[in-house]
């Protein structure tokens, strides 16, 4: 697939990194020079210098023939117009632009092929919310992935020496959990997956990936979290954008506090925002988080525009007290230097938004992508066409289907009715069906199960 990158970024490198192993012929765009000849020293793509709306730069970029553009700058504006650009003068047939002003967001008539031609609109915002939002909601997990319009839910726990998971072999997770329907889709040990069987026994520190449906995660996690108490007092750290659409999202179920460093904004913050608490002060201040009663926080959410105070003040309230603490991180350096140490959960922007680019980029027909373990692995939900004939998976049992190397069929979404996979699962045309891949590099290959004789769908 031929794609234009527009905005050498963090988002759009990490996309760029994560689309060039795989076959793609990626061109990325850019104004600044030195960033280009960085990602070409790393990565093998072509860079083009320039404005990313310009008609010259998209010419010089190959969008007279592209099969997409991926317009992630950071300017609204310019995403925008280079969609508008793509399609008028070069028929680009997929224009994704990142929009973050949810003053554009909301006006969803704007972005119509006779107005601003955006097939795919990304709010990276919005995603970090929506993801904080469902760990907030499932007291004990690392990851929550939805698939299936919410009907399947992937969730990644870490196994403690004294959790119910612990020490126990897989074959016995029915006993444990009875009338749960689930599956153990991965796991990793000291970074290292292994391929899951009844055999296989989770040990402390296990990070293990659970497949059901909704009803059954919410039972599972119900059961995983019973002997801890329920999260209600919740410290958001960052009174931005994402600090604001998250304390909306959850002010009418917990009590919410915001802190907010500069006095403008937290007087612009305690204005829109209804039951919240609002504080003017530094969230790394240690007398401030005792006035707060930090020891009786279920959840401290470092979310600043600053990573260094994102980990400075979650480190500090996880000393001081609070039950869990996240904190938003840009660069993965950082990511894998501070999860799951004194960090509960590191957040990356990054890595919430690749996933919904990825699946508007994988061939075949994939519905939904996940990125897992700062993107090493992978979780996809691919729709099967076809017929026995002329599909590898319709027609045939899960046993059936040669799998690359690491890659498992977890469950499959009929209708309204899910199905946890087993051995003998047979696959009908139009399944949803959900795969966990412990190796990303294997995705070329499941793509090629899912698309019908040799055409892409």
């Amino acid at each position: 697939m031929k794609i234009i990158i527009l905005g050498a970024g963090q988002v759009g490198s990490s996309v760029a990194n994560a689309l060039a192993s795989e076959a793609n012929d990626i061109t990325l765009v850019d104004m600044d020079t030195s960033r280009l000849r960085e990602m070409q020293d790393h990565l093998d793509l072509r860079t083009v210098a320039g404005h990313a709306a310009h008609p010259d730069v998209l010419r010089r970029a190959g969008a007279e023939d592209a099969d997409m553009v991926l317009a992630v700058t950071n300017s609204d504006e310019t995403n925008m117009v280079a969609c508008q650009v793509a399609y008028t003068l070069f028929h680009t047939p997929t224009k994704i632009a990142r929009v973050r002003a949810q003053e554009y967001l909301s006006a969803k008539e704007l972005f119509a092929q006779d107005a601003m031609p955006v097939d795919v609109l990304i709010s990276p915002e919005q995603l970090v919310v929506e993801h904080i939002e469902r760990l907030i909601r499932t007291p004990g997990a690392l990851q929550v992935m939805d698939f299936a319009e919410s009907k399947v839910r992937l969730v990644g726990l870490k196994s403690t020496i004294d959790g119910p998971l612990s020490g126990h072999k897989l074959e016995d997770l029915p006993s444990i959990f009875p009338g749960v329907q689930t599956r153990v889709a991965a796991i990793f040990r000291r970074d290292r997956g292994i391929a899951p069987d009844g055999d296989t026994v989770i040990e402390p520190d296990d990070e293990v990936f659970f497949v059901s449906s909704l009803k059954d995660s919410q039972k599972l996690m119900s059961e995983m979290s019973r002997h801890e108490a329920p999260s209600r007092r919740i410290i958001i750290a960052g009174g931005g954008n994402i600090g604001v659409r998250l304390a909306q999202k959850l002010e009418t179920d917990f009590n919410v506090k915001v802190i907010e460093f500069g006095q403008r904004r937290a007087e612009e913050v305690s204005r829109i925002l209804d039951k919240t608490i609002v504080l003017r002060g530094d969230a790394a201040d240690e007398a401030l988080l005792h006035e707060e009663n930090i020891d009786n926080t279920d959840v401290f959410c470092a979310i600043t525009n600053n990573e260094q105070v994102n980990i400075l003040s979650a480190m500090l309230a996880k000393r001081m007290g609070a039950r869990k603490v996240m904190a938003l991180i840009n660069r993965g350096a950082y990511v894998d230097l501070v999860q799951s140490s004194v960090i509960d959960i590191a957040i990356s922007p990054q890595q919430a938004t690749i996933g919904s680019l990825l699946a508007h980029v994988r061939r075949g027909d994939v519905a939904a992508v996940h990125s897992l373990r700062r993107g090493a692995a992978e979780a996809i939900e691919a729709v099967a066409h076809g017929d026995a004939k002329t599909s590898k998976v319709v027609g045939r049992r899960v046993e059936q289907i040669k799998l690359p190397r690491g890659t498992t069929i977890d469950a499959l979404v009929r209708g309204d009715d899910v199905i946890i996979a087993h051995h003998d699962t047979l696959i009908e045309a139009d399944d949803h069906v959900i795969l966990f891949l412990s190796e990303k590099s294997r995705i070329g290959e499941v793509e090629k199960l899912f698309q019908v004789g040799v055409t892409f769908l």
